[in-house]
């Protein structure tokens, strides 16, 4: 094994040090000291979502992404408030509820819809880090500030404590072993959510389980189906959906994502994930990268971000 220079192994233990210290109990707020970002050198840097993910806070300034959903990062992030009377965010220590403005302003929106709409509100997962970046763990995107997972399980009508927002399950919306949906759990509230999002003007896309897509195919009429093209099947996402905004305008140096394909979805694209089922043997474990991502595969942007301290 070849040994590391002084400067790597430094950098190594400034990153063991920092997720001790993030392990011994929740995240502060926005207003909590900064911790020191974490600078390795090019020939033993840890990989990127370590460095990320060891920073708490963001940097000031106006809001900037940088890169795509999966090589990339945010200035300017905000965080979006763990507990209000339309959401509450679960798992808040891991500090990941940050995001750009549009994504904040869109989760504000839609829960207040929600709650409109009868049910209470939402539950809210993870959105990006404080810098955004590659996370350590369960995401490959999530980097920019403009993806959220959120829970199709509705906010209860008993809120809940602090200490339960870190355990607390949604429940699986999704047999899959019969791949469908559980007529018990997904109903009109989880429609409603989905249908909520999915016409919102700024969101492009919204990854679900294919089972989940299939029940919204069975019960919208052929004529009412626009929304339903951002709508997308995909691996996992049997508990929530994973929305995607675009590229905020004033971001010249956010890389877009191809839109969604032309119609419904719901004919023979959806269909191919009832012919080949190999995605349901791993389809809700989280994710887990093959190969660590290297600061040098994100933005050059993004490595400058590591190294600026809190306005």
């Amino acid at each position: 094994m070849t040994a590391l220079s002084k400067p790597a192994r430094n950098a190594l233990i400034t990153v063991a040090l920092l997720a001790a210290l993030a392990a011994c109990g929740p995240v502060g707020e926005v207003n909590a000291p900064p911790r020191p970002p974490v600078v390795g050198d090019k020939d033993g840097n840890p990989p990127a979502a370590e460095q990320f993910a060891a920073v708490a806070t963001p940097t000031s300034g106006a809001p900037q992404v940088f890169g795509s959903y999966t090589r990339g990062c945010i200035a300017g992030a905000e965080r979006l408030p763990t507990d209000t009377p339309h959401w509450q965010v679960l798992n808040p220590s891991r500090n990941r509820a940050w995001g750009h403005p549009a994504l904040l302003a869109f989760v504000r929106t839609l829960a207040d819809n929600i709650a409109a709409d009868g049910y209470r509100g939402l539950l809210i997962g993870d959105l990006a880090q404080p810098r955004g970046g590659p996370l350590p763990s369960d995401h490959n995107s999530h980097q920019v500030g403009l993806d959220a997972d959120i829970w199709l399980t509705p906010l209860p009508q008993r809120r809940f404590a602090p200490p339960e927002l870190e355990t607390y399950e949604p429940l699986s919306m999704v047999d899959l072993p019969r791949l469908t949906v559980m007529a018990d759990r997904f109903g009109a509230a989880q429609v409603a959510i989905l249908k909520r999002a999915a016409e919102a003007p700024d969101v492009e896309r919204i990854f679900v389980s294919p089972p989940i897509k299939q029940a919204l195919c069975k019960r919208t009429a052929p004529g009412a189906r626009a929304w339903l093209r951002k709508i997308r099947p995909w691996r996992g996402h049997t508990s929530h959906m994973h929305v995607r905004l675009a590229c905020p305008t004033n971001s010249m140096d956010c890389k877009p994502q191809e839109p969604p394909p032309e119609g419904d979805g719901c004919g023979e694209e959806l269909q191919s994930w009832f012919k080949d089922t190999s995605w349901t043997i791993q389809g809700s474990t989280p994710y887990q990268p093959e190969t660590a991502l290297k600061l040098e595969a994100l933005p050059t942007q993004c490595q400058k971000l590591l190294t600026v301290e809190r306005g």
